[in-house]
């Protein structure tokens, strides 16, 4: 049995520990309402901008964009997963991980070839222990993360598939649906996919375009896919910062219930060791007179 000195010991290393996981619970809620706040900034944005997409989506056939390409069999595809570069997010990481490697493991079933582009740490060390070949590699994803990050990814893979060197490529990362839901998906960025309004003709009758709504789609169809790419990227980082205060919080809650057990057992141990002293005292006492 461990004496009163070694538990209270424990005790003092756990409320410690107790006041790291609040503080780091405390740094990640408000770094998640920023990220959220981003998140929230952007979405009107990226949803007007496929709302215009949509109303022109008539003239996809007549426009000749590299985007736009629909390949006859999918051969090659690029996956970009983006992870963490920290961890003590539960399982954050390793959900969307294994994700990637079911993702990995189907397509190659099907005989494509996939090459693996990684962002975040977290991603980069786990393809290096599962020995999966990394085609490049980011480390820049984190908090300060925004637009040109997301337009320098969007350059790469854009240009990838322009030149045919991929016919598809997908981003598999934490999509943020609310401060309560967020969940690993796999997004196809390439070939964009034109989304129907249901109605003929390219505007409307009442919309008036300036310069012509071919020359508009044409130029919209590159800023559809970075801003796809910003978005996915906030909503990364804000889905990473929600998991850490959750973990931090479940983790402060398991000390304090640690710390309690700790208390009564050391109150147990105390207790009996004071009523063996007064019993050695008293049986002293009777053996002396």
């Amino acid at each position: 049995m461990a004496t009163p000195r070694e538990i209270k010991k424990r005790i003092n290393s756990v409320k410690n520990t107790r006041k790291i996981t609040r503080t780091m619970e405390m740094v990640s809620t408000a770094k998640a309402k920023k990220a959220t706040n981003k998140v929230n900034a952007a979405k009107p944005y990226a949803d007007l901008t496929r709302e215009l997409v949509s109303s022109l989506s008539s003239l996809a056939s007549i426009i000749h964009s590299p985007y736009l390409r629909k390949p006859d069999k999918i051969r090659k595809v690029a996956i970009l997963a983006i992870a963490a570069n920290r961890g003590l997010c539960g399982g954050f990481n390793s959900n969307l991980l294994r994700m990637v490697k079911n993702r990995i493991e189907e397509l190659k079933s099907k005989g494509v070839e996939v090459e693996v582009h990684a962002a975040g740490k977290k991603a980069i060390a786990f393809f290096k222990f599962a020995k999966i070949e990394l085609v490049t590699s980011q480390t820049n994803i984190d908090d300060k993360a925004g637009s040109k990050e997301a337009n320098d990814l969007a350059t790469y893979f854009m240009e990838r598939f322009a030149n045919e060197s991929v016919d598809s490529v997908e981003i598999i990362s934490t999509h943020y649906y609310s401060a309560a839901t967020q969940k690993p998906e796999i997004t196809t960025v390439l070939p964009l996919k034109m989304e129907e309004t249901g109605s003929k003709g390219s505007s409307g009758p009442d919309v008036l375009y300036e310069p012509d709504p071919k020359t508009i789609l044409e130029n919209l169809l590159p800023m559809v896919i970075k801003t796809t790419f910003v978005k996915i990227i906030l909503e990364s980082v804000a889905s990473e910062h929600i998991a850490r205060r959750v973990a931090m919080k479940a983790a402060t809650d398991a000390a304090g219930e640690m710390i309690k057990l700790l208390t009564r057992g050391y109150n147990r141990v105390r207790q009996a060791k004071i009523t063996q002293e007064i019993s050695e005292i008293v049986g002293g006492a009777e053996a002396i007179s």
